[in-house]
């Protein structure tokens, strides 16, 4: 099975100068966990939900946040990101993606093709696509 088969074509981006307040909004708003941060054009590295919640104070957004506290939603995407960001083809197979994620023990995978972003893979997407298969073959023999 290739990548193109069940990889996110939506992919949500970020500017390597993004600052966290921005980053911090967009995470607080949707239902996925990677952003891919872009310079010049280019995928350059990964943000995960996990990275902005260890850069952040605990107290960001409650009644115990302080100066301190906020000062850290200045930081910049580059400041946190992941990197070198792992990639991937979309038409290369499953199986090596799997190889990347136990070999970089990464959770996403940038989906590249001619040096441009076309989609974006996690752990959850092959797993999900594992189920579905397990779904369907167990629906045919009942």
């Amino acid at each position: 099975m290739e990548i193109n088969q069940i990889m996110s074509r939506k992919v949500v981006t970020v500017d390597i100068d993004d600052d966290l307040y921005a980053i911090k909004h967009i995470f607080d708003h949707v239902d996925f966990h990677h952003l891919i941060v872009i310079s010049q054009h280019k995928p350059v590295g990964i943000i995960s939900d996990k990275n902005l919640a260890q850069a952040l104070s605990p107290y960001v957004g409650t009644a115990s946040e302080n100066t301190r506290d906020l000062n850290l939603l200045n930081k910049r995407a580059h400041q946190i990101m992941a990197r070198p960001l792992q990639t991937i083809t979309p038409n290369q197979n499953v199986a090596h993606a799997i190889s990347i994620f136990n070999k970089y023990n990464c959770d996403c995978l940038a989906v590249v093709e001619n040096q441009k972003l076309v989609g974006i893979l996690s752990w959850r997407d092959i797993f999900q696509h594992i189920e579905q298969l397990y779904l369907k073959k167990v629906n045919q023999t009942d």
